[in-house]
């Protein structure tokens, strides 16, 4: 009786049921994708019957939009978290944004469902990533979070090299996970290792600050300012 029991106690539950729907969607459509995921599928794996999800998200892109804002929403968080954390540490640009980088790589290696459904995304054009808010504002975030950390100015040239800092770290840290099962797996490479993923993360910091420091002593050259 506690297998029937226990979805019939969810269901009543509005919260409950919304945030079991939520979590079994997104492991589905970071699967199997939009297209290959029914609403009775989710319903099933949330442990609901199978018209709850219908009745609190409506159409199956609804649902899939709302997957989409709570991701984008927690990564929007973990950067705001992560700048109040290297403002108040009050450390050099060059720790500040070496934790950041690290933050990052374990915020995304913790989270294969967001990683994953970002790839279908890609994969789909960006269609339902252009109208969510959280996604805008994570970006916008991160780029105005790289410029603080690192004394550039926002609203000039330095908006353009944050954001393409910010292209630099992402690339850098995803095309591991993303290419778990094809590259790596022909160099032998296991990327869920935690001795790869920890290798993998100081590569990653020592090639931003060595590039990022390449990159400064190039400009203060081009400005005639002596070098530090």
């Amino acid at each position: 009786m506690t297998s029937f029991r226990e979805p019939l106690e969810r269901e009543r539950n509005a919260g409950r049921s919304r945030e079991a729907i939520l979590d079994a969607a997104e492991r589905l459509f970071a699967e199997k994708g939009f297209a290959g995921t029914s609403l009775n599928e989710i319903g099933l794996a949330a442990g609901v019957s199978r018209g709850t999800p219908g009745y609190f998200f409506g159409a199956k892109s609804e649902l899939y939009r709302a997957v989409l804002e709570r991701c984008l929403e927690q990564v929007r968080m973990a950067v705001r978290s992560g700048r109040d954390r290297a403002i108040a540490s009050q450390e050099p640009a060059e720790v500040v944004l070496a934790g950041a980088v690290g933050e990052y790589f374990d915020f995304i290696t913790a989270r294969p469902n967001f990683v994953r459904l970002m790839e279908w995304e890609a994969l789909s054009g960006g269609r339902q990533l252009r109208d969510v808010p959280p996604h805008l504002a994570a970006a916008r975030e991160a780029v105005a979070a790289i410029a603080a950390e690192l004394g550039l100015d926002p609203t000039g040239p330095g908006a353009g090299e944050a954001a393409q800092l910010l292209l630099s770290v992402i690339g850098l840290c995803w095309f591991p996970l993303v290419h778990s099962g094809t590259l790596l797996g022909a160099l032998g490479i296991d990327p869920s290792a935690d001795r790869f993923r920890e290798a993998r993360k100081r590569h990653v910091i020592d090639l931003v600050l060595h590039g990022l420091q390449g990159r400064l002593t190039a400009q203060r050259a081009l400005q005639g300012e002596p070098r530090s």
